[in-house]
């Protein structure tokens, strides 16, 4: 399976950004996919998670509200749409996806939050 980020980018406080991952490879044995965020200096860190079946979702108390994943299947995708964005949002933002034996990362597209 492989990952790509795209949509990153530089934005004012309060303003919005949307990020896509696009998978290819062997996206029938996907479980489920989600993002990650990495600040300078700090661990990687869940923002949010879907399961590929039921769409179920899940996402870090830092997000709720403001973001939202979502999937079209039919193309492969996932979204984050991020809402309300601050400072604290400025982070390395990673697309993952995993499934019965494995984790895949893409590699990264930044997101830069101006205040």
């Amino acid at each position: 399976v492989q990952l790509v980020e795209s949509g990153g980018g530089l934005v004012q406080a309060g303003g919005s950004l949307r990020l896509s991952c696009a998978a290819s490879g062997s996206t029938f044995s996907i479980h489920g996919m989600g993002w990650y965020r990495q600040a300078p200096g700090k661990q990687r860190d869940l923002v949010a998670t879907i399961t590929s079946g039921a769409g179920s979702t899940n996402y870090a108390d830092s997000v709720k509200g403001r973001f939202t994943i979502s999937r079209d299947n039919a193309k492969n995708t996932m979204y984050l749409q991020m809402n309300s964005l601050n400072p604290e949002d400025t982070a390395v933002y990673y697309c993952n996806a995993w499934d019965l034996l494995n984790s895949y990362w893409g590699q990264g597209t930044q997101v830069t939050v101006s205040s």
